[in-house]
C-alpha cells in the first residue's frame, strides 16, 4: 500500500479546520438569533402585596416592551407585558424610558418553600419559534401555615443580569 503524499495530508486537514470553523460559526450564530443574551431583568418578592415584581429590557430593542412569565414550582402561573412604570430603572441606565416594570399578584400559596423564576419570552423564526431567558435569580419564599410569606434563604436577587 502507497503512503499518502505529504501535501494530500496538508490538504486533509486544511480542510478539516475550516469545516470546524464554519460548523462553529454557524452554531454561534443560531444560538444568538434563538437565544439572545440581550434581555436583562430583576424581580423580588413583595411581601406586603403578596406578588413578584421586577422589570425586564431587552438591550437590542430598548423601546419595546418585553413579554415575561412567571413559573412557580415549576409550573406556569401567568404571563404578562413589562410595562408597569419603574423610574428606577431608567434612572439607573438599564432602560431608555420607566415602562419596564411588572407585577404578578400571588393571591394564595399553600404552606411551604416555593420557587418563582421570571423568564422573557423571545420570538424568532418570524414569530414561529419562542424561546425563554431566565431574568435574574430564581425567588424562594416560603408561606408559613398562617398564610405570611417571608423571603427564603437564597432570595437576595439584588443583582441584574
Amino acid at each position: 500500500m502507497k503512503k499518502p503524499s505529504a501535501k494530500l495530508i496538508h490538504i486533509l486537514i486544511g480542510k478539516a479546520i475550516i469545516e470546524t470553523l464554519l460548523i462553529g460559526a454557524i452554531a454561534v450564530g443560531f444560538n444568538v438569533a434563538a437565544f439572545p443574551p440581550t434581555f436583562h431583568g430583576w424581580g423580588q418578592a413583595v411581601l406586603p402585596s403578596r406578588s413578584i415584581a421586577g422589570w425586564a429590557v431587552n438591550d437590542a430593542s430598548p423601546w419595546e416592551r418585553v413579554e415575561v412569565q412567571l413559573f412557580l414550582d415549576g409550573k406556569l402561573v401567568g404571563n404578562q407585558v413589562a410595562n408597569l412604570s419603574r423610574p428606577d430603572v431608567s434612572a439607573a441606565g438599564w432602560a431608555k424610558d420607566e415602562w419596564h416594570g411588572y407585577e404578578f399578584q400571588l393571591v394564595k400559596l399553600n404552606p411551604g418553600t416555593h420557587e418563582a423564576r421570571i423568564y422573557a419570552v423571545h420570538q424568532s423564526g418570524s414569530g414561529e419559534r419562542y424561546t425563554l431567558q431566565l431574568l435574574g435569580d430564581p425567588i424562594e419564599l416560603s408561606v408559613l401555615p398562617d398564610g405570611s410569606w417571608h423571603n427564603g434563604p437564597s432570595s437576595n436577587i439584588g443583582v441584574a443580569r
